[in-house]
C-alpha cells in the first residue's frame, strides 16, 4: 500500500480504550464513491492504494455468472454465495463448496488452496468457494484445471478483463500479486474499490445483480455466525452488502443509493475496520442507531475492560 499524494481529509482514528484510558490508536482511510466513479466522501486519501484481498471475491465470481457456468452445472444462489465467501469452514459451508465440485464433476483434490491448520481438507479453507468457482469455469470452458490459480490461466485473464471493464481501464494497468490462497489479487486506489462496490450494489449488470442477490440472501454463507459480514447483512436485512478482506480491508455497498464504501486500516488491524465501518455507516445514515448499537455490542466491546472508539468523520468532497 502506498500514498500517492497528501490528502486534505484527515483519516479516522480508532482508539482502543482500557477502562476508558487510551492504549492504542489505529489510523483508517475511508472512501465513498458512486457507480459513476465519483468520490463523494473521504477520510484520508481516496488515492491510497490497497490490495483488495478477499473483498475482490464478488468480482472474481464474474467468471461464473458471465460464462453460463451456473446454468451448465445447475448451480444455486447458495453455490454462488459460497464463491464470494471468506467462510469458517463449517460443515455446512464445506458441503456447499463440495456441491459445486460434485455438480461440475471435479475431484476435490483439484483444489489448490491450503488445508487450514487444525482442519482436514482444503474444502474447509476460507477461500475454497472462490477456488471451486474458478475450477467450475475452467471445466465449462475446457481450460486447464491444473493451473487455474496461475495468472496465465484463461480464467484469471477473464477475471482481470471483467474488473478492468468495470473500472474502464486497460487490464495491463492493474497491479497484481498472489493472495495467501495462491490466486491473483489486485492493488487499487480506495476510490476504485469503492466504485466496484457501488457497481455491485446497483446491480450494474445481470451478472453482478445475481452475485449481489446471492450474497444478501445468504449472509450465513459469506462469513459465518458471529462474523462481521454475516451479522451486518443480517441486521440490515439485505439493504447493504458487506465483504471483508485481510489486512484491514472492509467494503460495503448501499443498494438503494448505488454507493460503495472502501475502508483500509493502515496497520492492517481487523478490529479497527469493523469499528470504522459501523461509525461511517451510522454517519452516512446507512444504518439506524439501533443497528449501530447492536453491532457495537458485538464489535466495539472487546471484553469487560476494553472497547473501541472512533474519532473523526468522513468529509463530503
Amino acid at each position: 500500500m502506498s500514498r500517492l499524494k497528501r490528502s486534505p481529509y484527515p483519516p479516522l482514528e480508532v482508539h482502543l480504550l482500557r477502562e476508558g484510558i487510551p492504549e492504542s490508536i489505529h489510523q483508517v482511510e475511508v472512501t465513498v464513491a458512486d457507480d459513476k466513479g465519483r468520490t463523494l466522501c473521504a477520510a484520508g486519501n481516496p488515492e491510497t492504494v490497497a490490495f483488495t484481498r478477499s473483498a475482490l471475491k464478488p468480482f472474481q465470481a464474474l467468471a461464473v455468472t458471465s460464462t453460463g457456468v451456473l446454468e451448465r452445472f445447475d448451480l444455486s444462489d447458495q453455490d454462488l454465495a459460497i464463491m464470494c465467501a471468506s467462510h469458517k469452514g463449517t460443515i455446512e459451508q464445506a458441503r456447499q463448496v463440495f456441491n459445486i465440485l460434485w455438480k461440475a464433476d471435479i475431484d476435490p483434490n483439484a483444489l489448490k488452496c491450503p488445508i487450514p491448520e487444525g482442519k482436514d481438507s482444503p474444502l474447509q479453507h476460507n477461500c475454497s468457494g472462490k477456488h471451486a468457482g474458478m475450477l467450475a469455469a475452467c471445466q465449462q470452458r475446457n481450460w486447464s484445471l491444473e493451473n487455474y490459480f496461475h495468472r496465465s490461466n484463461p480464467v484469471q485473464g477473464l477475471i482481470l478483463k471483467k474488473i478492468s471493464e468495470l473500472l474502464a481501464m486497460p487490464p495491463d494497468e492493474l497491479m497484481a500479486a498472489r493472495d495467501d490462497c495462491g490466486v491473483p489479487t489486485y492493488a487499487l486506489p480506495l476510490s476504485q474499490i469503492a466504485t466496484l462496490y457501488a457497481k455491485l450494489a446497483c446491480g450494474s449488470s445481470i451478472d453482478l445483480e445475481r452475485i449481489l442477490r446471492a450474497m444478501t440472501h445468504n449472509p450465513q454463507l459469506i462469513a459465518g455466525e458471529g462474523a462481521f459480514d454475516t451479522e451486518f447483512m443480517t441486521l440490515t436485512e439485505g439493504a447493504l452488502v458487506s465483504k471483508s478482506g485481510a489486512e484491514g480491508v472492509q467494503c460495503i455497498g448501499n443498494i438503494s443509493q448505488d454507493m460503495g464504501l472502501a475502508i483500509k486500516v493502515l496497520d492492517g488491524a481487523r478490529r479497527a475496520k469493523y469499528a470504522a465501518a459501523i461509525h461511517v455507516c451510522k454517519q452516512m445514515g446507512w444504518i439506524s442507531p439501533d443497528v449501530a448499537d447492536k453491532l457495537g455490542d458485538k464489535f466495539l466491546r472487546i471484553d469487560e475492560y476494553r472497547r473501541l472508539e472512533v474519532a473523526g468523520e468522513c468529509t463530503f468532497v
